[in-house]
């Protein structure tokens, strides 16, 4: 009699327990079903399912210091605001000469010797100034292994044009015919290829320590003025120049890294 009743109030029992317990839907929430913990000998399969208990877990302190460092904002201070400290567009301008040294370095000395324009970077001195080659002669590519440089405009800079051009990082031999400079191109090689590599690796360090350099002298003279501002102005001014030598030494990375595929091909 008692099994009778039970089954006959069964769904009913279920329909309350399921009004009673709200299910809580959240992305921030697990449930853990406890019905059946309270009622073990009552429900079996054919049930409604039960309802379910709320638990919520929160952040641990290392997942909230990886949030927090995520969303660290960066510093932009107004220039006029602090020139009485230091003039940080003086610093930029600092940085930005670094990385113009740079590009002028990876011109100048690290040519694979496969065009024309491999000698432009070449400088003639002579007794009336330095002048580019390419100004004083018109280079051509005759062959892959020949450059040709035509004195014709200017027959007086012949001599210092080719002890330039002997004297250059490129190792080369050039022959004299006249105004006309014959300039014979090795074969560039898997070694020489990977020489020039890191020759531009040294340039790009080189680079980066002057960026260290112009940063740490920044930051001394920011430091001397400790005594006529906050040091909460202070700490401010140094992330700023921080974040601009940052920045620069981002763009070694990136000037280096394209003149390396450049090189080896």
């Amino acid at each position: 009699m008692t099994l009778s009743l039970l089954g006959l109030m069964r769904p009913a029992l279920c329909r309350s327990l399921v009004a009673l317990v709200p299910m809580v839907r959240s992305p921030q929430l697990v449930v853990i079903p406890r019905v059946q913990l309270l009622l073990p000998n009552i429900f079996h399969q054919n049930m409604v399912p039960p309802a379910a208990s709320c638990v919520r877990f929160y952040a641990t302190k290392k997942s909230k210091a990886k949030a927090a460092k995520g969303q660290a904002s960066k510093v932009n201070i107004n220039s006029s605001l602090v020139e009485d400290i230091i003039s940080l567009e003086e610093v930029k301008e600092d940085m930005s000469a670094v990385l113009t040294t740079l590009k002028d370095d990876f011109s100048r000395s690290l040519s694979i010797r496969s065009s024309p324009g491999a000698l432009d970077h070449i400088v003639v001195s002579m007794a009336d100034g330095k002048f580019p080659l390419n100004q004083l002669g018109q280079i051509s590519m005759k062959s892959p292994q020949l450059i040709v440089v035509n004195m014709t405009g200017f027959p007086e800079a012949v001599a210092a044009a080719t002890r330039a051009l002997r004297e250059s990082s490129m190792k080369l031999n050039p022959e004299v015919d006249g105004t006309i400079i014959k300039v014979a191109i090795p074969k560039v090689t898997r070694e020489h290829r990977e020489n020039l590599a890191k020759l531009a690796k040294q340039f790009g360090n080189k680079a980066k320590e002057s960026l260290r350099r112009v940063r740490s002298n920044a930051i001394t003279q920011v430091k001397k003025a400790k005594d006529t501002v906050s040091e909460d102005t202070i700490r401010l001014v140094e992330k700023q120049v921080g974040q601009m030598a940052d920045s620069f030494a981002a763009d070694v990375d990136k000037q280096l890294t394209t003149k390396t595929k450049e090189l080896l091909g």
